[in-house]
């Protein structure tokens, strides 16, 4: 019979047994609040895409048709509604682009802007406090205009330099155009000296 030889075996300690099973269960533990932290930013992820797509689409500004209110750069967030009020600013889709303008008016009033940009509807002129400058801009609606039923016309603040419902091109919103109204709206981090 071959002897064979024998290697001491180290056993560990009861104080090393229970440090190791400590160990064990705070890697678990740590594990599980991984796991499920991951999975509540993914589900609030989730949910945040879901709101902004479906009920709150989040937009920034370009270009200065309603400026001076809303200005290039600027962050808004609209509320999808069919409830639209004559002043409101509203976001709409016209062909592929998503456009900002206010409401001037709604179905079946008329409209009419003078040489100098002053605005009338059904006869009574609109205090505009929201303009720096009156214009009539490039209007080619015949006017008075009376807006279409199941639509709305609207203007961007800043006349000069807006396409709106003064172009027969885009002519009257329809409601199924209307994307939301203006709700909110914040500057740019960068305007706050955050991002460079």
């Amino acid at each position: 019979m071959k002897r064979t030889k024998e290697h001491p075996v180290n056993i560990p300690t009861i104080e090393e047994v229970e440090n190791e099973q400590k160990r064990l269960r705070h890697q678990e533990v740590y594990r599980k609040t991984l796991r499920g932290t991951i999975a509540v930013l993914i589900v609030v992820a989730a949910v945040s895409v879901l709101v902004a797509t479906l009920w709150m689409p989040v937009l920034q500004i370009y270009g200065s048709s309603m400026s001076p209110t809303l200005e290039a750069g600027q962050i808004v967030v609209s509320v999808k509604t069919n409830q639209l009020k004559t002043g409101e600013v509203v976001a709409f889709w016209q062909g592929n682009k998503l456009l900002v303008k206010r409401v001037i008016a709604g179905p079946g009033q008329w409209v009419d802007i003078d040489m100098d940009g002053n605005v009338t509807v059904d006869g009574k002129e609109l205090t505009e406090d929201y303009l720096d400058v009156k214009a009539l801009g490039n209007c080619d609606v015949d006017l008075p205009h009376q807006v279409e039923e199941s639509r709305w016309f609207l203007m961007g603040d800043n006349r000069d330099v807006s396409v709106d419902s003064r172009s027969a091109a885009i002519g009257d919103v329809s409601k199924d155009q209307i994307e939301g109204k203006i709700v909110f709206r914040i500057w740019p981090l960068k305007e706050f000296g955050s991002i460079q």
